[in-house]
């Protein structure tokens, strides 16, 4: 069954494997979720847990989310997002979901909004080569030939420079090194999406073995 959570990235550290090995991990804060309500699917047509994450001022919510927070008894919260394929069984509203329920070793998938870069050209957007830089060469970093003469037209799809970054990513199977309870924390293996304070989901890797 699928497990979530949502938190913010923190940055990244490293930390000592027991065989001395030396792991890159980003480090995630994962304050206990809420859990906000059960979808089922005699009431919605399918199966879901939402849960609210961060606190904000009572004076930023309108009369419906007030009441749709004071129903599980919690303060209204910042970010709602539900999770499906859960086991519904398991929760309860106003129940507090917390990083203890990923363990150390499990796959997970980490999902955020990679950092915007502005507007860049094709090399750095699109991984593209450069020409040559000397002998007499003109072409240096343009993106290239536009398509064939036929149709007189630039097609869909070309690989161009504009606005990069700023995009929902998902980094499928990475491992948690650690999880630490006490401070609410997650060090997972390798890097994750978005700059610091980000909002980063963490779910059940979905292609684990």
């Amino acid at each position: 069954m699928t497990k979530g959570i949502l938190g913010r990235k923190i940055g990244m550290t490293q930390v000592f494997a027991e065989n001395g090995n030396l792991i890159p991990v980003t480090v995630i804060e994962a304050a206990p979720n809420v859990v906000l309500q059960k979808k089922s699917v005699e009431s919605d047509g399918y199966e879901s847990v939402q849960v609210g994450f961060e606190n904000k001022r009572e004076k930023l919510s309108n009369k419906p989310q007030k009441g749709h927070f004071s129903k599980a008894n919690t303060e209204p919260k910042r970010f709602v997002k539900e999770f499906r394929g859960v086991n519904l069984e398991e929760y309860e509203v106003g129940q507090e979901v917390k990083v203890s329920i990923f363990s150390e070793g499990e796959s997970v998938d980490v999902t955020g909004i990679s950092k915007g870069k502005g507007f860049q050209g094709a090399i750095k957007r699109h991984n593209q080569s450069r020409g040559p830089m000397s002998h007499g060469s003109r072409y240096h970093r343009r993106p290239g030939s536009m398509g064939p003469v036929d149709p007189n037209r630039v097609f869909k799809n070309k690989l161009l420079p504009g606005r990069m970054g700023g995009e929902r990513i998902t980094v499928q199977n990475l491992e948690i090194v650690k999880v630490d309870a006490e401070r609410n924390l997650l060090l997972i293996k390798g890097n994750v999406p978005g700059p610091k304070k980000a909002l980063i989901t963490v779910k059940s890797a979905v292609k684990s073995k």
